[in-house]
């Protein structure tokens, strides 16, 4: 096949109010030419309907009928995305025409692990049908339910791509790409044949919501807070005994099973310092489970924008993190990129989930396309 643009989007659980909107031209399985990007904020109503919806999310806990504000908030992702995937297509000076496929990943609202007793469940809003009829081209979405069905954690998906990436820089297995988003995952790729992936633990979703619940702002901008603070060390040594450290992988987490209230009690600066050292320590503790311990980590998501965050791989992780924009990659589309990607694989029905990335019996492809 020969490559074909797409569209990749994201907006990840830390909910920071932007629309993450990413052109890429790709067959699939290599990289051909990375497109435009944009950071698209939401209109404020959306971001505090969605808020709203996460919140009901929780309280709904897969049991029983969805709320109903599901649905409203469905629409209002979809159709602000939609504008926001045509305002970057033009913007790039092409038509929708050109592109191929867009990959709509939706907005997750609930993610349950599943266990020895039970499959697990995933829930991202976003409706394929209405975007591929309001853009007129295809739509691949809902990526995670096929994975989930088939008795996968459903995450993370991120994996193929980031062996992509790797694979015109690294191929001795020495260096892994970490993501720290809402909740942080990390894959490692041996340079030939095995791609490991599996969360790592919490990265800024805790973070954000306990400077968000101080009224300090929406995150620690630029780690200020929490480098002029101290990390309880005592705290963080608990913390780390939590199982899910030492858990082997595939596994997943959901974006509220480490919140903020790991800093109760603590002063805003020693809360922020000690959630960032827990960031940081639980990279650690995943990267002892890979097969080969990377000697260095390659950030990206807005975890690799807070200097006190990537100092603290360093001293804690015990691992030179470097961001991905050192690379010539970008960062914060990294995420959206990846999901124009697995578009193009679904397209094409190869792949996107491994037993060696979620857990699924045999590789799968996943996603629904629509148009």
């Amino acid at each position: 096949m020969e490559p074909i643009w797409a569209v990749g989007l994201m907006t990840g659980t830390v909910l920071d109010g932007n629309i993450d909107v990413a052109l890429l031209k790709t067959d699939g399985d290599k990289i051909d030419t990375f497109g435009s990007y944009k950071l698209t904020p939401y209109p404020g109503n959306t971001r505090t309907l969605l808020e709203e919806t996460l919140r009901q999310a929780r309280a709904w806990n897969f049991q029983g009928p969805e709320p109903a504000i599901f649905a409203e908030a469905e629409e209002a992702l979809t159709r602000a995305q939609s504008k926001a995937v045509r305002d970057l297509v033009e913007s790039a000076g092409l038509s929708m025409a050109e592109i191929g496929i867009v990959g709509f990943h939706g907005q997750t609202v609930l993610h349950r692990a599943p266990t020895k007793e039970r499959l697990g469940d995933t829930r991202q809003l976003g409706d394929g049908a209405l975007m591929a009829s309001i853009l007129g081209i295809k739509v691949a979405y809902d990526f995670r339910t096929a994975d989930v069905r088939a008795g996968g954690q459903g995450a993370p998906l991120a994996a193929i791509y980031h062996a992509a990436l790797l694979r015109s820089l690294e191929t001795s297995g020495d260096t892994a790409v970490l993501n720290l988003g809402g909740v942080g995952n990390i894959t490692w790729w041996d340079g030939k044949d095995i791609v490991v992936a599996f969360d790592t633990g919490p990265a800024n979703a805790p973070l954000n919501d306990f400077i968000k619940r101080l009224g300090l702002g929406e995150m620690d901008r630029d780690g200020t807070l929490g480098a002029s603070g101290k990390v309880d060390e005592e705290r963080l040594a608990g913390l780390l005994q939590h199982p899910y450290m030492t858990a082997p992988y595939p596994k997943s987490l959901d974006r509220f099973d480490f919140t903020a209230a790991m800093a109760d009690g603590l002063s805003p600066a020693d809360g922020a310092a000690t959630l960032s050292a827990f960031t940081a320590s639980a990279v650690g503790k995943a990267l002892d489970l890979l097969p080969q311990r990377p000697k260095r980590v390659i950030v990206s998501g807005g975890g690799s924008r807070n200097p006190t965050i990537m100092a603290m791989l360093k001293d804690r992780a015990g691992v030179t993190a470097v961001s991905a924009d050192d690379f010539g990659w970008r960062g914060d589309a990294v995420e959206a990129e990846c999901f124009a990607f697995l578009a193009v694989r679904a397209l094409r029905g190869l792949p996107i989930s491994f037993p060696s990335t979620t857990g699924v019996p045999q590789p799968m492809t996943g996603g629904r396309i629509a148009g």
